[in-house]
Formats: structure tokens, sequence, C-alpha cells
């Protein structure tokens, strides 16, 4: 992945992923659209309605309110004519040129029209924010009330039951581990910028920008563990999975741009495993039945790797850029990857010789991907403005469209697949968009 680090937080808004608009609407942290020559009046104007900014409820949206809280009726562009500029003018981030135009010819065809989740609510107070432009890895679900993101320094939790937020770890300062285990760094880390985040039950682990590692649990005080994962100057964490070890411990897997895959033992605090790989890897996945390994990153091929022994099973050809996304269907039979060309491939592990389904996106990359723990669902994320949410079970023929505007910090279903969380960034209208399974609570149902 590509090396992007500031003395300061520079936000994706500086990178290369972020879009050029005309008359840099939208973007500069104004209400898009306004004239740069305004007078005070106009500019007390806008204060004030920036002010009034509120979060946008289920209801308010039926009677027509833009979902983001977006004043269309007081701009001088139409929110359709803003789409279009958007879908002209966005800059997807490509290390191999074309790649999204030339992924075009391989495409599956889908239809447009699912219904799977539907618009909850938008929480202004909640802002998340991003640090690389090709990690958005940085909210997660815990249940259909409780999420966690990464908002500038800190990890915040918002409750959507209580409507409150709760600030869980903030790493401005000096951050150090207040249990002792072997390895881990007793000095901490200072001023830590965070790259990539996951929570499981009570187990959250926060990467960072020189390979740091920070293990907290959520109901202890304090921080457990902290490891610095390699010195080496391409250190960045990319990615990060907790999952259960047939031992029955807890475990998880670092992916980052030394080009290696850590394994780290929780109930032990201890690294147990340690492969290698010739490119730096930006995301590594975990088969359900704990066997196999995929593992995408700066190299248009993926490989499927025995969890064991690091060994490849199989290449994964058919993209056409880096790949920063993957996620197993809880069937085990089924994963998929997300790259750069634009494109989500769907694999079956009964035959890799060609993907089983081409998933195209409207703006750029797909850089995160989630399934439904019942496998029904699988949500694909681009860069910017847009979710799709497919029918797997129904072989990913029909997906439902979640269209917004700004750059989009993570998505994550809840473990009962209830919601759907999906932190946006941006500058004015940064903030935490919920929606909500639909349910047909028919007579049936009830039985």
């Amino acid at each position: 992945m590509a090396q992007q680090q500031g003395d300061e937080m520079e936000y994706v808004a500086d990178d290369n992923e972020m879009a050029e608009v005309e008359d840099d609407m939208y973007f500069r942290g104004r209400v898009f659209g306004d004239s740069e020559s305004e007078s005070d009046d106009d500019d007390d104007e806008y204060d004030s309605m920036e002010n009034r900014m509120t979060d946008t409820t289920a209801a308010e949206a039926r009677k027509g309110k833009d979902i983001q809280g977006i004043p269309w009726d007081r701009l001088s562009v139409s929110r359709e004519k803003y789409r279009q500029t958007r879908l002209e003018q966005y800059k997807n981030y490509e290390n191999i040129p074309q790649s999204g135009e030339q992924s075009e010819k391989e495409c599956t065809l889908t239809y447009r029209g699912g219904k799977y989740y539907d618009f909850w609510q938008n929480t202004r107070s909640v802002k998340s924010t991003i640090l690389h432009f090709q990690l958005r890895n940085l909210v997660w679900a815990t249940s259909k009330h409780d999420v966690y993101l990464v908002s500038s320094y800190s990890i915040l939790h918002w409750s959507s039951l209580k409507a409150k937020k709760s600030e869980i770890l903030n790493v401005s300062g000096h951050v150090a581990p207040c249990e002792k285990h072997p390895g881990s760094l007793l000095e901490g880390f200072t001023h830590t910028q965070i790259s990539t985040l996951a929570v499981r039950d009570k187990l959250l682990i926060a990467g960072g920008f020189q390979g740091e590692l920070i293990c907290k649990y959520i109901d202890r005080p304090g921080v457990s563990f902290c490891s610095r994962t390699t010195y080496d100057d391409n250190a960045i964490t990319n990615a990060v999975e907790i999952y259960d070890h047939p031992s029955g411990a807890v475990h998880f897997m670092a992916s980052n741009n030394d080009c290696g895959v850590r394994d780290f033992d929780m109930e032990r605090f201890q690294l147990s495993k340690h492969f290698s790989f010739s490119w730096p890897v930006n995301h590594t996945s975990l088969s359900p039945d704990g066997k196999l390994l995929v593992i995408v990153g700066d190299n248009p091929e993926g490989i499927m790797v025995d969890s064991q022994t690091g060994k490849t099973v199989k290449p994964l050809c058919g993209h056409l850029d880096y790949s920063f996304a993957s996620a197993w269907h809880p069937d085990g039979r089924v994963f998929a990857t997300g790259n750069q060309d634009k494109t989500c491939r769907v694999w079956d592990v009964r035959n890799l010789s060609k993907s089983v389904a081409v998933l195209k996106g409207n703006l750029g990359a797909i850089r995160s991907i989630r399934f439904t723990s019942d496998g029904r669902f699988m949500a694909m994320a681009e860069p910017a403005d847009f979710v799709h949410v497919y029918d797997a079970k129904m072989g990913f023929e029909k997906e439902q469209e979640i269209d917004f505007f700004g750059e989009i910090s993570g998505v994550s279903f809840s473990p009962d697949t209830e919601s759907l969380f999906i932190g946006v960034w941006d500058r004015t209208y940064g903030s935490l968009l919920q929606y909500n399974r639909l349910r047909n609570y028919m007579y049936l149902d009830c039985m």
C-alpha cells in the first residue's frame, strides 16, 4: 500500500482518493455550492445554520428530510446534479493505470432495487475519521445498539439505545500497558496514529502507522498489552482480525506492510505464528473452520494459504490492481475480495480457477467487505458515497444500493444481523449512519 503520512493527522481530503469537484463544492468544509464572495452576514447565516444541524431520524427521512441533513433546497445545486458531478469527477486511486476501465469487461449483471436494510438514523455528533486513504476498517459493531469507531486520536463507543457517546481509548498522548506480559512493551507508545481497528465481544485491537498493536479489554481499566510488530520503515498495520482458536483461546491476526502476517494468542498475550510473503499484505481473512487464509495485498493476485504452515494452496487470479479487503461467508465455502480495479470478486473454494461473480462499484475501489453472521447478505463499501448490500443467498444477483455523500471509514453489521453501521467522514457532514434490517412480521414469522 502507498506510504503517506504527515506530522499531523492529514485525512483523506488531502490524498489522491478525494474528489476534486467544481468550485470545490462540498469538501471545503462549507455548505457546498455557496459562493466564496459571500458577505459577513452570509457567513453568520451559515454559522447559525451549522449550529442548528441535527441528527436525522427515520420518521424525518420518510417526510422528505435528507438523511445527512444536507439542505438541498437552499443550495445552488440539486442532489441529482451533484450526484452526477461526483460520478463524473471522482478520481479513483489506482496503482495500475486503467485497471478500473479494464475490469468492466468481466462484471456480472446485477439487479438494483433490493430492500434489505432500511434507514434508521444519522448521528452527527459521532464523527468518524480516516488516517490512511486506502484503509477503511475503522467501524465495528458488537450489538445492534453498540458500535466502536475511530475519531481523530480517540476510539469512541456509541450507544444508539442511550444516544450516548463515550471515549474508550485516547492515543494522542502516552499509552502504556497496565498489565505485565512477556514481550509487551511496558514503555508503551506516544502519539499513535491509528490505521486499523477490530472489536469483538470485549476485546479491542488498534493497529498503528508504525506497526503498533494496542490491546484493550473494554470491561477492564487501562490497556492490557502493547506490541510493535516490526521496526521496519514500512511497518504500518493494515488490518486486524479477531477470531476463536480451536484451542478455545481468542487470537488475532495482523496484516502488515512489511509483508508479514502475525498471529497473536490473547490468552497468553504471545506471538504464535509469523508468515512472510513477497509483497505487502493489506488484508487477511481466516476461514470459519480455521484451516485456510485468504491473503491480499500489493499484487493483483491474491493467495490462499494453509493457516498452520503458511504454504500457498492456490493463487487467486483475476483482479487487475492491488486488493485491500477480503471476507469469508459463514458457510466456509464462499469468500470475497475487494480491489482497486473497482470490483469485488466472489470465489468458491471448490473451484478457484475463476471467480463466480465480479461485482462492480460506481466510484472507486472496494475497500471493505462484510458478510452477515447468517450468511444472507454481503456489504461492500466503496471509498466514498456508496455501500452495496447483496443478497448472497440468491447468488449475488440482486443488490440494495445505499447512496449518500462522503468518504467511508468503515461498515459493520451487528452480530445479530439487525443493524448496519456506516462511518462517514466529511468536514461538514461527518456522521454515523445506521440502517436496520427489514423484517416481514407476519403471522407465520411469529410462529
